[in-house]
């Protein structure tokens, strides 16, 4: 195994694979100081105010003259981003062909929609039934829980006293849990005098089928939990009327997400998802691409690759709206990485973004969704949602994820309500962590092909969206988080 790794021919500074130390001799540069693992040094001498390269981008400049063999990092770097930006469409050829088969065995929906599990959830339309349903969730999944793949509740403390667009998106949020493949059937509990009653919320949610989607609210009943048990008896034996077939893998959509990220993301995991995503592309599936602020710096890459003028666009639209979000609160747009970012080795937004991004891949962006709007192009699609995990995950399954990819390089156990693949980006985590890290891509730094790795990837994950559980699924991890954006009564 190397120590180090050279991103490409462009760069100036090179990152180590494992704990380098003073005076050690790497590239025909010895080394001034100590260089943690997943940190940069640099490989030639850099001015002040002259731009350090990675990914064959600039990532910021120094703040201060860097000599060859220095160890590269917040010290003496700092980001070039600055305001808002004007973007020109300048796109390129970056169509993927759709010219492989594959299948797993999924659960189809009535409507046509094809789900990875058959689940019962219980949908709290306001956050003070949240006792009421982890109590029927419970008692549920003993009497009832045989006869489908699980019985959820998922807790949040909205529903009442949000104004304005906190209020729509979580309206927009829940009406997409009912609507979710994974879920066979629904539970929708209610307290009754909430503004998110039942009588506004099937506003938002539509049409439904009564079979598959009950309500019950809890202010009209003596003894809730029992009118609750009766309602969880019918829906759990309709939802497991289901079962499953075969369904070719154009039916899977994916949501990509990072968290926790190292030096090593960048070199590893998320390229990984890059390379599983244009390989679902080529199956004629569907991937999701949030966290926005982990765009800035990055975007432009993105934005070439949109299909047209109109998707480029709604791409500016999705990436200065999330900057005019931070300068509504006086916020800097371009405060990140967070601090266990630093630690593992990334210095800037720019580092961060333009490791990130390449979770999806090379493909051509498809679309561009707002926060909880349902996915309809298959390919590589943007979604609005925040850096924040469980944020994020959230606003992948609300535009109709049935899983999630996630990589980590420092390890974190969160889980959505759809299944939460987690993925390492070097083999000390996958091996410390084995007890949340689904699949190993430090492999890549240690020999290990990116095709035969993608292809091993890939047939894991067939094998999870045909029943194989994750790790975060085995533990129980399954939280939601909706994004707010305003006032709370």
């Amino acid at each position: 195994m190397s120590k180090y790794i050279k991103i490409t021919e462009r760069d100036n500074v090179a990152v180590a694979l494992e704990p380098l130390s003073k005076g050690e001799e790497i590239l025909g540069v010895t080394l001034h100081e100590d260089v943690p693992a997943g940190h940069k040094f640099a490989l030639c001498d850099i001015a002040e105010n002259e731009n350090v390269i990675k990914y064959a981008f600039p990532i910021g400049h120094a703040t201060e003259a860097i000599m060859k063999g220095d160890w590269v990092h917040t010290h003496n770097v700092k980001t070039n981003l600055s305001g808002l930006l004007e973007y020109t469409y300048n796109p390129h050829e970056c169509s993927v062909k759709v010219d492989r088969e594959a299948t797993f065995e999924g659960y189809v929906r009535e409507d046509g929609r094809v789900g990875i599990r058959n689940e019962v959830w219980i949908v709290n339309t306001v956050g003070c039934v949240n006792g009421t349903s982890k109590m029927l969730e419970k008692l549920a999944q003993e009497a009832y829980g045989d006869r489908v793949d699980g019985v959820h509740c998922f807790v949040h403390p909205y529903g009442c006293s949000q104004l304005g667009e906190d209020h729509k998106n979580t309206q927009k949020l829940l009406a997409s849990m009912v609507k979710h493949p994974n879920a066979g059937a629904v539970l929708v509990l209610s307290l009754g005098c909430e503004n998110n009653n039942v009588a506004e919320f099937k506003k938002v949610l539509g049409e439904y089928n009564p079979d598959r989607v009950k309500f019950l609210i809890t202010q009209d009943h003596e003894d809730e939990i029992g009118e609750g048990m009766k309602l969880l008896d019918e829906l759990t034996a309709y939802a497991s009327r289901f079962k499953r077939t075969t369904v070719p893998a154009s039916e899977l959509v994916i949501g990509l997400k990072c968290g926790g990220s190292d030096g090593l993301s960048g070199i590893t995991a998320n390229p990984l998802l890059g390379a599983a995503s244009d390989l679902l592309a080529r199956h004629g599936g569907t991937t999701l691409l949030t966290e926005v602020p982990e765009m800035f710096g990055a975007e432009t890459i993105l934005m070439d690759r949109c299909k047209d003028e109109e998707t480029f666009r709604k791409a500016v639209a999705l990436i200065n709206d999330f900057k005019a979000y931070f300068i509504r609160y006086n916020q800097e747009v371009y405060e990140n990485p967070s601090p266990g970012n630093k630690a593992g080795g990334i210095t800037t937004l720019e580092d961060k973004s333009l490791g990130c991004t390449q979770k999806g891949g090379t493909a051509e962006v498809r679309g561009v969704l707002k926060y909880c709007e349902p996915v309809t192009e298959k390919g590589l699609n943007l979604v609005q949602g925040p850096g924040n995990d469980i944020c994020a995950i959230t606003a992948l399954m609300g535009s109709g994820a049935q899983m999630v990819l996630f990589t980590t390089g420092r390890g974190t156990p969160v889980g959505a309500p759809i299944p939460t693949v987690k993925v390492a980006t070097n083999t000390p985590l996958a091996m410390k962590k084995h007890g949340w890290i689904d699949f190993n891509a430090g492999v890549l730094v240690q020999g290990a092909t990116m095709e035969e790795t993608c292809e091993e990837f890939f047939k894991k994950l067939l094998a999870i969206a045909s029943g194989e559980q994750t790790k975060s699924e085995m533990h129980g991890y399954r939280e939601i988080a909706i994004f707010k954006d305003g006032v709370t009564l």
